[in-house]
């Protein structure tokens, strides 16, 4: 068996947003965890928008439909944050690359 065999991608069971952090439990167990300055929208959000998300695509993601956010589990265990709108156009965050 191959290493790529025994690769299981990242499937989301239940999401927390903290004052500096978005913490993801996974299907398999793990936890990962992302600054909060990673995604502009739960950032600017309120404690109630932030509390309020579904989690999507068999648990590859989570979306937020009060500010409209999504956030790919593949995304958080890479370390992609989100594009930051400004012009217009859609730009990398200072923090890193873009999703």
């Amino acid at each position: 068996m191959s290493t790529v065999d025994n690769l299981i991608e990242p499937r989301i069971k239940d999401i927390c947003v903290r004052e500096e952090e978005i913490i993801a439990q996974l299907v398999d167990g793990r936890t990962i965890s992302v600054p909060l300055t990673w995604s502009w929208r739960l950032l600017k959000a309120t404690p109630k928008q932030r509390s309020r998300f579904e989690i999507i695509g068999d648990g590859y993601g989570v979306h937020w439909p009060d500010i409209d956010e999504d956030i790919s589990a593949e995304g958080m265990l890479y370390g992609i944050p989100a594009h930051r709108e400004k012009h217009g156009h859609l730009q990398v965050s200072a923090v890193g690359v873009g999703m």
